[in-house]
């Protein structure tokens, strides 16, 4: 038996007013994008933006159905549109809002299990980390370096 110590680094500000510019930027977009989402079901509301290599910045939003769970993750929606439009294109950042109609968000809300894993495939498929930002409607805001610190004993196609 050989026991293991496994760990992630993330940076945790007290608030988005403590990020670079740049860092600042893409949250603001990943605001508008979770202005435009559908979640008439769950009442939670999530946008993401992905700054791409060349510039770009994609949006993604959450998308209900009422035959739940058939909808869509914010940060699928944002990954595949840029796949879709850009695939050969790097991603260099990643940042996630999320609010709620019933309650304050003020703790941040990262990537779902499933979410994690798509992210993850995109950040091995570019053979580069990308940094992931994410916070609530309020206050703290977390940023790591790659997805990888997102899901450790990650599952992917070495595996096949």
């Amino acid at each position: 038996m050989k026991k293991i110590n496994f760990s992630a680094e993330a940076i945790i500000y007290d608030d988005i007013s403590e990020l670079n510019k740049e860092d600042q930027k893409l949250m603001e977009e990943a605001k508008i994008a979770k202005s435009k989402s559908y979640a008439p079901y769950s009442e939670f509301n999530v946008g993401a933006a992905l700054l791409l290599e060349n510039g770009v910045i994609i949006h993604g939003n959450n998308q209900e159905s009422a035959a739940y769970p058939s909808g869509m993750c914010a940060e699928r929606v944002a990954v595949w549109k840029a796949g879709s439009e850009y695939p050969n294109m790097k991603i260099k950042k990643l940042a996630i809002v999320a609010s709620s109609k019933n309650s304050t968000v003020d703790k941040p809300v990262g990537p779902c299990g499933a979410c994690r894993q798509t992210l993850l495939e995109y950040e091995i498929n570019q053979k580069a980390p990308f940094e992931v930002i994410f916070m609530g409607e309020v206050g703290k805001v977390v940023k790591t370096k790659s997805l990888v610190s997102l899901l450790p004993f990650s599952f992917d196609s070495s595996y096949l």
